[in-house]
């Protein structure tokens, strides 16, 4: 996957999480509940949110350190060549 291609998909899954977000958050405030009940369930859904952005932050933390790695390695190969 080219680094194009893999920051195209970085910014559809950012907006696609943030729009989830901003429609879960919509639609927990204008759900016909007590205001306790709403306040409990954004406060689970933002608990969810960060653990996901989390894991989401450490898998792009391991590509971008096997990308460094897969380019030290290169540079390396091509030093020792030259």
């Amino acid at each position: 996957m080219s680094n194009e291609q893999h920051d195209r998909l970085v910014g559809f899954m950012t907006g696609l999480l943030l729009g989830a977000a901003i429609g879960a958050t919509v639609a927990y405030l204008t759900a016909p509940q007590s205001g306790k009940k709403t306040r409990k369930k954004l406060g689970r859904t933002a608990k969810e949110i960060r653990k996901s952005t989390g894991d989401r932050w450490d898998d792009l933390a391991e590509d971008v350190k096997d990308r460094v790695d897969d380019a030290l390695s290169g540079a390396r190969k091509h030093i020792g060549a030259g």
